[in-house]
C-alpha cells in the first residue's frame, strides 16, 4: 500500500532518522560517502532462503517478513524510503500485462508486505550488447529525496519519478508516460502508447544523456546518482564501441550535474576523461560536504584516475554565444599503477589481459577525510591484477596524495566498507580482505571460492557479502579472523545487502528477501 501523501515529508537525506534499526537506506552507498555500513543492531542471521515453487514463489524462508519475485536478472541495490522498497530488474516476470517483452524495470514494493505498489517500465534501445545488453534491466539504484526518486535507466536517461506512481494521478509536469513506455525520451510520441493503469510510474522529468550530450554507453548505462544540495551528479557511462578500441564520443562528458527540481543541465566535466577511456564509465560518484575544506564530488573514472570536483563552483566557458558551466577539478590521482599500464620496456600493456591496466568501477569511499578507491574491469574480462589506494587530498595532487596502495587485491568492482578504522573489501576472484584504513596493513583474508560482484555491508558487528554461487558469507567484523555463517540461495547474488529500519534485504538475481520482524 502506498503511504498517504501527508505521511511523506520533504526531509533532507542528511536528517534521516536512525536508532537501533539503522534508519532508511535512501541511495546507493547509503549516503554520499558510499560507505556501506549501518549502525543498526539486532540483525539476525538465523535465516534461510526457503523453497522456490513451480510458480517461482518462495515459501518457508526462515526469518523473512516477505519475499518478492523479481525478473530473471537484478544487479542494483535496493533503496528504502518512506514505506517503500525500490529495486531494478528486467521484465522476465511481467507484473503489468500491457508491458510486454524485454524492458528495464524499477519496482516499488510496500516495505511491510512486499506487495507491488507501482512499476516503472523502460523500453530497450534495440542496440543489443553494444549499448543496452539484452535482459540486463535497470542496474541503477534509485536515490530518494522528499517526494521524488532519481534513477538512471538502461537507455542512458536520468529520470525523476514521483514516489506515489500514478495511483494518485499524474502530477506532472511530464504528462506523456504512456508514450514513454514504447519509445523512451529519444523518440517520444512516435510509438504506440502503452496504458499501464494505476500500477504505472509517474514521471516528473527526464534527461536523455545520449541525445543531449552525444555520449555512447558501452554495454549498459550502469551507475547511480549522488545528490549535492540542489544538484544531482551522474556518470554518463560513456565508453568504447563494439571494437573495444574506438571511442565514439571522446569529447562528451563522463560526469554531469543536473538541477534536481527541473532536470536542466547545470555543469559537465571537461577534464578529458572521454579521450582516455579504457572501457566505460560505470562508477557511481560520491559526495563529501567538507573534504579538505571543499564540498567535493568524488568520481572514479574510466581512465583509472579518481577526480575531486568542486560541487558548487564552476568555470564558465562561452562558445558560439552560449555559456557552459564546466566542473572545476580540485585534484586527481592515478589509482592504476604505472606497472599495470606499461611493461619494463615502457610499452603499453594490452587492456583486458591479466597484467594489464584497469579503470574504476567500484565507488570511491570517503572516510575520515580520506578517499579509498579500488580498480577493476568488467567481469566479462576475467581476473587480473588490482589495487586499492588510500588518498589524502590535503597532501596535494597526483602521487603526492597517495597515502598507501595495497596490491594483493585482484581486480574488483566491489566498493569497500570502512568501520572503526578497518576496511572490508572483496575482489572479483572471490577473496574478502580486512585492512587497516590508516596503513593498508592486511589483518586477514577469506576466500569464498566464487566470483564476487557485490560489495560488503558492515552492520551489527558483522560483514555480509554475497557471491556468484548464491552464497551470503557472514564474517565477524574486526581484526581477528572469524567466519560466522554461510547462507545459501538458489541463484547468484550480484547485489549488495542493505539494512533499513531493522530489516536486512538480500537480493538475488530473481528474488528480494526482506528479513526482520513481521
Amino acid at each position: 500500500m502506498i503511504p498517504a501523501e501527508a505521511e511523506i515529508t520533504t526531509k533532507s537525506l542528511a536528517a534521516e532518522a536512525e536508532g537501533p534499526g539503522g534508519g532508511e537506506w535512501t541511495q546507493w552507498g547509503r549516503n554520499g560517502t558510499n560507505n556501506m555500513a549501518s549502525p543498526a543492531t539486532g540483525i539476525s542471521i538465523d535465516i534461510t532462503s526457503g523453497e522456490i515453487g513451480d510458480d517461482g514463489e518462495v515459501t518457508d524462508a526462515k526469518g523473512a517478513k516477505w519475499v518478492a519475485k523479481l525478473g530473471s536478472q537484478a544487479y542494483g541495490t535496493p533503496t528504502i524510503y518512506q514505506g517503500q522498497v525500490f529495486v531494478g530488474t528486467n521484465n522476465e516476470e511481467p507484473r503489468i500485462e500491457a508491458v510486454k517483452g524485454d524492458h528495464g524495470v524499477l519496482m516499488a514494493f510496500d516495505e511491510q508486505t512486499g506487495g507491488l505498489n507501482w512499476q516503472f517500465s523502460v523500453p530497450k534501445l534495440g542496440a543489443g550488447k553494444v549499448s543496452d545488453w539484452e535482459y540486463l534491466g535497470i542496474c541503477s539504484s534509485m536515490l530518494l529525496d522528499g517526494k521524488n526518486g532519481y534513477v538512471v535507466t538502461n537507455r542512458g536517461e536520468i529520470i525523476c519519478l514521483d514516489l506515489y506512481g500514478l495511483a494518485d494521478g499524474n502530477d506532472g509536469p511530464f504528462q506523456e508516460e504512456d508514450a514513454y513506455a514504447s519509445t523512451g525520451l529519444e523518440k517520444l510520441g512516435t510509438g504506440e502508447p502503452v496504458d499501464k493503469g494505476e500500477k504505472g510510474a509517474d514521471i516528473v522529468w527526464g534527461y536523455d544523456m545520449r541525445s543531449e550530450l552525444g555520449v555512447f554507453p558501452h554495454n549498459i548505462t550502469s551507475s547511480s546518482v549522488v545528490m549535492a544540495g540542489d544538484k544531482i551528479f551522474a556518470s554518463t557511462s560513456n565508453g568504447v564501441d563494439w571494437s573495444h578500441i574506438n571511442i565514439p564520443a571522446p569529447t562528451s562528458p563522463c560526469l554531469i550535474a543536473l538541477n534536481k527540481e527541473t532536470g536542466e543541465l547545470v555543469a559537465e566535466e571537461a577534464s578529458g576523461i572521454g579521450e582516455r577511456i579504457m572501457h566505460c564509465n560505470w562508477s557511481s560518484p560520491g559526495y563529501a560536504e567538507d573534504l579538505n575544506g571543499k564540498a567535493t564530488v568524488v568520481f572514479g573514472a574510466g581512465d583509472g584516475y579518481v577526480y575531486g570536483f568542486d560541487a558548487n563552483e564552476f568555470d564558465v566557458e562561452e562558445d558560439g554565444g552560449e555559456k557552459y558551466n564546466l566542473m572545476k577539478e580540485l585534484w586527481k590521482v592515478n589509482c592504476c599503477p604505472n606497472e599495470y599500464r606499461f611493461d619494463k620496456d615502457g610499452e603499453p600493456i594490452k587492456y583486458a589481459t591479466y597484467p594489464g591496466p584497469s579503470e574504476i568501477i567500484a565507488s570511491p569511499v570517503v572516510y575520515d577525510n580520506k578517499v579509498y578507491v579500488a580498480i577493476g574491469q568488467d567481469p566479462e574480462h576475467g581476473e587480473g591484477v588490482g589495487a586499492i589506494t588510500c588518498i589524502d587530498p590535503s597532501k596535494g595532487n597526483g602521487d603526492d596524495a597517495i597515502v598507501w596502495q595495497f596490491r594483493e587485491l585482484g581486480r574488483t568492482i566491489s566498493t569497500p566498507s570502512i568501520v572503526d578504522g578497518l576496511i572490508y573489501i572483496a575482489d572479483y576472484s572471490g577473496k574478502l580482505f580486512c585492512l587497516d584504513a590508516e596503513t593498508g596493513e592486511k589483518y586477514w583474508e577469506h576466500d569464498t571460492l566464487s566470483h564476487i560482484w557485490s560489495s560488503t555491508l558492515v552492520v551489527d558487528g558483522k560483514v555480509f557479502l554475497g557471491n556468484e554461487d548464491g552464497e551470503m558469507v557472514v564474517m565477524k567484523a574486526g581484526k581477528e579472523y572469524e567466519e560466522i555463517a554461510t547462507i545459501e540461495y538458489p541463484s547468484p547474488i550480484y547485489s549488495t545487502c542493505v539494512v533499513a529500519n531493522g530489516t536486512l534485504y538480500v537480493m538475488t538475481q530473481t528474488h528480494l528477501y526482506a528479513y526482520g520482524q513481521k
